[in-house]
């Protein structure tokens, strides 16, 4: 799923992101708003991923998610 879809779908997506990163508050997933960055930045605050995780982590969960 590309970049503008998750955007686009964010409201719906949210709770899938929130399934498999319980760490992230409801604030959190209100800031990130789908953009790509801000999720990326919120990763590596919550977990102390590097930012290189961080990216492989969203790409994952970006490719399983359905359009």
């Amino acid at each position: 799923m590309n970049q503008d879809v998750i955007k686009g779908n964010w409201k719906q997506l949210k709770g899938e992101a929130q399934k498999q990163w319980g760490k992230l508050t409801n604030d959190d997933l209100d800031v990130i708003n789908g953009e790509k960055e801000k999720f990326v930045g919120k990763l590596q605050e919550r977990y102390g991923y590097a930012k290189d995780k961080a990216q492989e982590e969203y790409d994952y969960w970006c490719s399983r998610q359905k359009a």
